[in-house]
């Protein structure tokens, strides 16, 4: 081979190999940009967090300790009274939910029944 096809084999790699750094140099500024509006939203949505950050802390939980026998107990007593409603809704809509299968016509819901 003479000297200059190695010169044109080389300047083809090397003008390869830039081509690939531009690419490459293209893919990552606009990568690059998609990252930093990002981070301008964040940074919005944190400045708008920090301004109302005193509106979204939660309310300290009442201490036991100083409350005597009587704050936990009373607690403890609402949430037994909460749960037993829950529980006689519960029931209650079991109960209508009989009623209603029992009232139910078989003749009118034989088109549900799969026969074997």
């Amino acid at each position: 081979m003479p000297w200059w096809s190695w010169v044109v084999i080389w300047g083809g790699l090397v003008l390869a190999l830039l081509a690939m750094l531009v690419l490459f140099a293209i893919w990552l500024f606009r990568k690059a940009m998609t990252t930093a509006a990002a981070l301008e939203d964040l940074a919005a949505k944190t400045e708008l967090l920090s301004d109302r950050a005193d509106e979204l802390r939660p309310e300290p939980m009442p201490s036991s300790v100083f409350d005597g026998t009587t704050g936990p107990a009373q607690r403890v007593a609402e949430r037994r009274e909460r749960r037993a409603e829950a529980r006689q809704r519960r029931r209650d809509s079991r109960i209508r939910q009989a009623r209603l299968l029992a009232k139910a016509d078989p003749a009118r819901l034989s088109h549900l029944i799969k026969r074997t």
